[in-house]
């Protein structure tokens, strides 16, 4: 199903000059992330060198939760409270509800920076159900049953995080050594893979035949049945923890799927257009993710690197790409991307080329790299924030809702 511009018409619009910024999720939820991204990630580079240090969740645990927890699913609860307005015709939270929803993640990712473990797990897991649970109202009583398999995606969200902070309160006995606190990254990381894969599905095909005259982006049923396939299947390894030769024929069918996918798209043809192009670029980075995935099970590169093929490349590079083009989309302002815009796309592929292609190369450049890619990723969401903020926080131009 196509993401709609159009808001329903039966929301109120706020006059021009007032603050909007509780009107739809994408509003607040999309300028905390961009926020977050900015700050966090350099933070995270000056504790890897060794210049500084945190509470809470210490290392590359904490680092790891933030990112997935903190920013990502910011952006695909704001992204969903929209989408999933036009999808069902019904309300999603908006005004005091967003509020309390838009604080609650807030005070996750103070509270993780605290000694008091307890409360920020209940916290972090509250916010992903509280997000389901809005999301479901609205698409039952819509009726959208098309779009419900983005609730129990969500559900799934707050056990991957239970788990990490029922690993970090010690909540876990030692003798179940096969449920690592790492788990909970790695399986919120797939469930994200496969909202990603999902959602560009449907819209980066359209977006490329919208944008692009005769670009002839095509959809190959039974290559889209493997390639969502082969991200379950890898899911489901990865929650068995199987490992060897079911871990890489698996992702070498999602290897050859993903790209094949792409290819599909014609991606050459947007080359000329920043704003689908992103996506493009973006997406790319899903089959090297698996390229290296299994070339890590083989022992021939570091793990880390295809986790950040994933995180730096293909997330950071799909919710840049989509909090452009929906921000601009329902703000009533054209979607088109200028100089800033631009500029930000190529920062965070710098940051994935950086934070992946310089330690593949040589494994000594790793704290070069990481400085690199964060100054890149934080440039990225800075620029971000200087042109979006004014579009976030005021009404429409189009004097619509939303």
């Amino acid at each position: 199903m196509p993401i709609l511009i159009s808001e329903p018409a039966r929301t109120r619009a706020v006059p021009a000059g007032e603050l909007a910024l509780w009107q739809l999720g994408f509003r607040p939820f999309y300028l905390l992330a961009a926020m977050f991204a900015a700050l966090s990630v350099p933070l995270w580079s000056l504790q890897f060198s060794g210049l500084t240090s945190n509470t809470g969740l210490r290392g590359p645990l904490w680092h790891a939760h933030e990112m997935v927890f903190g920013y990502t699913l910011a952006i695909v609860v704001g992204f969903l409270f929209t989408a999933g307005r036009n999808w069902s015709g019904q309300p999603t939270p908006t005004g005091r509800p967003l509020m309390a929803m838009a604080g609650l993640w807030v005070l996750g990712r103070v509270l993780v920076l605290t000694p008091f473990g307890l409360a920020a797990a209940i916290v972090n897991i509250a916010f992903p159900l509280l997000a389901a649970w809005a999301l479901w109202r609205a698409l039952r009583n819509g009726n959208n049953k098309r779009n419900y398999f983005f609730v129990p995606l969500l559900l799934g969200m707050a056990l991957a995080s239970a788990v990490v902070h029922a690993s970090q309160l010690g909540w876990i006995p030692a003798s179940w050594t096969a449920l690592p606190a790492g788990l909970g990254i790695t399986v919120a990381l797939d469930v994200l893979m496969f909202i990603v894969a999902v959602m560009a599905g449907r819209v980066v095909p359209m977006f490329t035949n919208n944008g692009v005259p005769g670009a002839d982006a095509r959809r190959d049923p039974r290559v889209e049945r493997l390639a969502l396939g082969s991200v379950l299947a890898l899911l489901a390894i990865d929650l068995l923890q199987l490992h060897g030769l079911w871990l890489v024929v698996v992702v070498a069918i999602g290897l050859l799927a993903h790209a094949t996918r792409w290819y599909l798209w014609n991606p050459w043809s947007t080359r000329r257009t920043p704003l689908v192009w992103v996506l493009h670029v973006a997406y790319a980075w899903l089959p090297v993710h698996l390229a290296l995935r299994a070339a890590a099970e083989l022992g021939w590169v570091a793990p880390g690197l295809a986790t950040h093929a994933l995180t730096v490349g293909l997330i950071g590079g799909i919710t840049l790409g989509m909090i452009t083009r929906t921000a601009l989309g329902h703000t009533g302002r054209l979607l088109q991307a200028g100089r800033v815009e631009v500029a930000a796309y190529l920062c965070v592929s710098g940051a994935a080329l950086a934070r992946v292609g310089l330690p593949l190369i040589d494994a000594s450049w790793m704290l070069p790299a990481v400085a690199v890619s964060s100054a890149l990723w934080s440039l990225a969401f800075v620029l971000y924030l200087w042109r979006y903020t004014p579009f976030l926080l005021r009404a429409r131009i189009d004097g619509l809702a939303g």
